[in-house]
């Protein structure tokens, strides 16, 4: 059954680009993604859930995925993961209404266990499918900072071969953006084993934004 849902998988479409509008502003981007069947996704999300910020943001956050309370809400990051990226920014001084806020994949992908959807990481393919939607946001917002959250992010972004052990808070070289860097999703904040642990991974992660602050500056 697992091999017969993987070639159902891989016989849907695996690219967004003929879902892009031809008028490529945000507007019509998102319009555009609300009917995106680029891969399977779809059919599993309640929505597609697009980029959400200014046009001309200093600062651009991408994250993996949208998470159950994003799928139903159609708004980036407004879960509880959302609201550890906003204690980092209130503690980097940085706005969330001043920035642009997406993901890699513009849909939620979940396992089914009883009443609860647990989130599911997203596989290459389906990765690289959605992948237009981000191409044509980065043109757009053009962003002066760039800040990946999360391993996948930052594959997706800098290559497979990247390691958020190594690279966590670093200035990378990239023509993404005049200064791009990575550091953890907020959701590993919650994941941690007590109180104290996640005070410690919240300062931590705080720091990493305010080294963007500090790049904005």
């Amino acid at each position: 059954m697992a091999q017969q849902s993987l070639l159902d998988e891989q016989s849907e479409p695996n690219d967004a680009t003929p879902f892009l509008p031809d008028k490529h502003t945000l507007a019509a981007l998102r319009e555009a993604a609300a009917g995106c069947r680029g891969c399977h996704l779809w059919r599993g999300a309640t929505q597609t859930v697009f980029g959400e910020g200014l046009k001309r943001a200093r600062v651009m956050f991408v994250g993996e995925q949208p998470g159950d309370k994003e799928d139903q809400a159609g708004k980036p990051f407004v879960g509880p993961a959302g609201r550890e990226l906003d204690k980092g920014l209130e503690a980097a001084g940085i706005p969330r209404d001043e920035a642009y806020v997406t993901n890699v994949v513009k849909h939620f992908k979940f396992e089914e266990r009883g009443r609860r959807r647990i989130h599911q990481t997203p596989k290459r393919f389906e990765i690289d499918a959605c992948k237009p939607w981000l191409d044509e946001e980065l043109r757009v917002v053009r962003p002066e900072a760039l800040v990946l959250l999360g391993a996948t992010a930052a594959k997706a972004l800098m290559g497979s071969s990247f390691r958020l052990t190594k690279h966590r808070g670093e200035a990378l070289e990239s023509d993404l953006a005049p200064f791009v860097t990575a550091t953890v999703h907020p959701s590993s904040i919650l994941r941690q084993d007590d109180d104290a642990s996640r005070i410690e991974a919240r300062e931590a992660f705080a720091e990493d934004l305010r080294a963007v602050a500090r790049a904005l500056g």
